[in-house]
């Protein structure tokens, strides 16, 4: 394979700005020093030379100085409602080739109500949903209760706990003013579906050309070719059952190593064949690339009818993240994991065939 010059780009957990009124879960996207230099040694050990660079305002004298030919890029932000976006921002302005989804599709899935507004539109089953920016607007009619609570634009769970599940007006109206005031967004409800959760990973890029729609004939065949599927996942909660009924962001980020990870999930074929395919759905009509993860409920009261939750274009890639978990049962290593991100956008830019 021919040698390919690299920078990673992502946002230290130690190099993130400190301010007042900041949240203990401000910087609970960003990336350890340990993820990265996996992440540099996988990419040296198939051959390339490779360099981190932090992703942030630097990248203007720094990616001139390494003049890489691609980069791969898991750079959360800091700050902005399109934050993850503006990394490959900089990139496109400066004509330089990266890994995973562009720019547009990155705004789009950190806002978790415009994901939702696009899904609905397509016709994919997503649960009900409204955005309030103020904690007294009126219910919309089609919202029944339990409610799920959470912010707008945050990963990594944030602000979701058992709280976030809510059964009435007064509970609403608390968990609404909650993430409005503490997260300075407005707050996604939706129809709370109780039920498994399953979360899919893929890995590649659907063969096109590839439209932002669906096919009109519901009989044609359905497109996923070019995706490869990791193994669905799920967390067991039995455990936390008693403090946390949902993948909350305490269990994602203070005890995520204690977590028992079902992967694969124990699910039936015909279940697993129908989750990939949305998954696929998902990923065709936000104009996903390379690699993203897609996270589903199964209605435990509708014979596990699957909804769709949202996107995640940028998953992570720590040890103890979804996507690694997954490919890991599929005895897929975390550094071949992330080799074969970076195979997948060279060969979108026609770096290697």
């Amino acid at each position: 394979m021919k040698k390919i010059k690299v920078a990673v780009l992502a946002n230290l957990k130690v190099n993130a700005p400190k301010f007042e009124g900041m949240s203990e879960d401000q910087w609970d996207d960003l990336d350890s020093e340990k993820t990265v230099n996996v992440m540099l040694e996988a990419i040296r050990s198939a051959g390339h030379e490779c360099e981190f660079l932090e992703g942030d305002r630097t990248l203007m004298e720094t990616l001139p100085t390494f003049k890489p030919d691609i980069c791969f890029n898991i750079c959360e932000g800091h700050f902005g409602d399109s934050r993850e976006a503006q990394v490959p921002a900089l990139l496109e302005m400066l004509r330089i080739p990266y890994t995973g989804s562009k720019v547009l599709t990155l705004a789009l899935a950190l806002d978790k109500p415009m994901t939702k507004r696009i899904l609905h539109w397509h016709s994919l089953p997503t649960p009900a949903f409204q955005e309030f920016d103020r904690s007294d607007s009126p219910m919309d009619e089609d919202l029944k209760y339990p409610l799920f609570v959470k912010p707008s634009r945050e990963g990594t769970s944030m602000g979701v706990s058992a709280k976030s599940i809510v059964k009435n007006e007064n509970e609403l109206r608390e968990q609404v003013s909650f993430i409005i005031n503490k997260y300075r967004q407005p707050a996604l409800v939706e129809t709370y579906v109780e039920g498994r959760e399953i979360t899919v990973g893929m890995v590649g890029n659907l063969i096109g050309p590839v439209a932002r729609r669906l096919p009109v004939n519901p009989k044609a065949p359905r497109i996923q070719a070019g995706l490869y599927f990791l193994p669905p996942m799920e967390v067991n909660l039995k455990p936390f059952e008693s403090t946390d009924t949902v993948y909350s962001n305490r269990l994602k980020v203070a005890l995520a190593e204690e977590l028992d990870y079902l992967a694969p999930a124990p699910i039936d074929d015909e279940t697993i064949d129908e989750l990939n395919w949305l998954a696929a759905a998902v990923f065709r009509v936000m104009g996903a690339m390379d690699v993203a993860r897609v996270d589903f409920r199964l209605d435990m009261h509708d014979n596990g009818k699957p909804y769709i939750l949202e996107i995640n274009p940028l998953p992570g890639l720590s040890s103890i993240s979804d996507l690694v978990i997954e490919a890991r049962a599929d005895e897929i290593e975390q550094g071949s994991l992330i080799n074969m991100i970076l195979e997948a956008g060279m060969k979108r830019y026609g770096l290697i065939q």
